[in-house]
């Protein structure tokens, strides 16, 4: 990752999106910590450079713990439900999860972690995440133990939310870290990849899996994108297929977590726990682009500029 001149950019016109405030100031028990912060920051700055990187490590991983703020509850509440549920309750576990996340999801609208445009992605993410579970727990792909009333023929639904929540850290981490690309391919094709990728995840076990096609496709699309990302006052760098590859990963992790507490298992872990196939990242990465393209076109896409180009030097 490369460090970028502070405020050499410039944003791409786009009416469905305002100037952009910090984070922390739209949430009125954080704002009183902005100048703390900012403080903290100027601090670690004169004592030298080690001391401002372990500062901006800190401050990258806290931005990456508040994007991922409601999957991580959810994850939790798998785990604890997992470990404290009580036997023979008059509500089921995974319906005790269904309105938890439903909870979850009013209460941070109305504390005003989550923006109206971020929960809209949520919500299509969570049926395009639930109509794909249908098809897959009918025809096999993997099964939900536990008996639950509110369900969809043998999905309970609190599932959709599980999707959500990558929506959901998407749509955050994008105005947490204020991000910028380069080079970023046209909407429009991400959108037919992203069909064609849905597509493909409803039918490949009818007809021809062209899943290698798809991924050879997202990397010829992305393989130039830069993303720059804030983190304190400057804009870094990363190719953004490797932050893309970076979360699914991430993903694969949260979902072994949730087949280690039997929320749902896959046919090989029916009679023994065993980790999630690593193959299963390839899913993960193409479902990342579906979210990824949904985002985008919520947020719009910011050009980034830096010092040199817009003075027109090479």
């Amino acid at each position: 990752m490369c460090v970028i001149e502070p405020d050499k950019y410039q944003r791409a016109r786009n009416p469905r999106r305002g100037t952009q405030e910090s984070a922390a100031a739209a949430w009125p028990p954080l704002a009183r910590y902005i100048e703390a912060d900012a403080r903290l920051g100027a601090a670690a700055a004169a004592r030298g450079p080690l001391t401002l990187a372990a500062y901006e490590f800190l401050r990258f991983g806290v931005k990456q713990a508040w994007a991922c703020l409601f999957g991580a509850i959810l994850l939790g509440f798998l785990i604890l439900t997992y470990w404290a549920y009580p036997v023979g309750a008059p509500l089921t576990r995974y319906d005790f999860l269904f309105l938890t996340a439903i909870a979850i999801q009013v209460l941070m609208l109305w504390l005003r972690l989550e923006t109206l445009d971020e929960a809209k992605v949520i919500l299509i993410f969570h049926v395009i995440g639930t109509i794909m579970e249908v098809h897959k727990t009918a025809i096999g792909s993997w099964v939900y133990p536990e008996a639950s009333l509110f369900r969809i023929g043998g999905v309970p639904l609190f599932t959709g939310f599980m999707y959500a929540a990558v929506g959901s850290y998407l749509a955050r981490v994008w105005r947490l870290f204020d991000f910028r690309f380069t080079l970023h391919p046209p909407l429009a094709a991400l959108a037919a990849l992203s069909a064609a990728t849905y597509v493909n995840f409803l039918t490949n076990h009818r007809v021809l899996d062209i899943r290698v096609g798809l991924i050879l496709a997202a990397i010829l699309l992305f393989a130039r994108t830069t993303v720059y990302f804030k983190v304190w006052r400057t804009h870094r760098r990363m190719p953004l297929l490797l932050g893309l590859t970076l979360v699914a990963l991430f993903i694969w992790f949260a979902e072994n977590i949730g087949t280690a507490t039997g929320t749902w298992l896959y046919p090989s872990q029916r009679l023994r726990w065993s980790l999630v196939p690593f193959s299963k990242l390839t899913s993960w990465f193409l479902l990342m682009i579906i979210s990824y393209t949904l985002v985008a076109w919520v947020n719009g896409i910011s050009i980034f500029h830096s010092a040199r180009r817009s003075a027109g030097r090479p």
